[in-house]
């Protein structure tokens, strides 16, 4: 069995699959290569450390009240790690309650900075049910407040704000 290609060319069913079989290849390679998770993504520019905080920035980090809402954690680096350097690791995970499950659409990640500046396009594909695994992030020297808000399944909002602090 022969299929035809243009002007009077075959292509046998062998080559028809040999074709696609290469398409697949190539398009699974540009793929793999499009949403590396090691790819190192600039998660703040330099520009962006340069403006103003936020006004209260620093004293949101670990506000949280009783809530049936979703809750943010941040794994890595850990909280009580000090600074780090970039390129660094961000693993950040979500637990929901109440039989709820995490809406990965509702996330938003949040620069605090004047004006805010949402990071959220940045880690886009890397978010998930269970968190975000960026395994290389950029960030200029500095301490960085990022807020992170998140809504369950159910509606209820659970948000974290957390402080990078990045050596040179």
């Amino acid at each position: 069995m022969c299929i035809l290609i243009s002007d009077g060319h075959f292509l046998s069913m062998r080559g028809v699959i040999s074709l696609i079989v290469h398409v697949a290849a190539v398009s699974g390679i540009l793929l793999a290569v499009a949403v590396d998770p090691a790819a190192a993504v600039v998660l703040i520019t330099a520009e962006e450390a340069a403006l103003p905080d936020a006004v209260g920035a620093a004293h949101e980090l670990g506000v949280r009240g009783v809530t049936r809402g979703p809750m943010v954690s941040v794994v890595f680096p850990a909280p009580d790690a000090g600074a780090v350097r970039s390129p660094l690791r961000l693993l950040l995970r979500f637990e929901s309650h109440g039989g709820a499950g995490i809406n990965p659409n509702s996330v938003k990640v949040v620069y605090l900075k004047n004006p805010a500046i949402n990071l959220t396009q940045r880690v886009g594909d890397l978010v998930v049910t269970g968190g975000i695994d960026l395994r290389s992030a950029e960030v200029p020297p500095g301490t960085h407040y990022i807020r992170v808000e998140i809504k369950d399944t159910a509606g209820r909002l659970g948000s974290a704000t957390f402080a990078l602090l990045v050596l040179k």
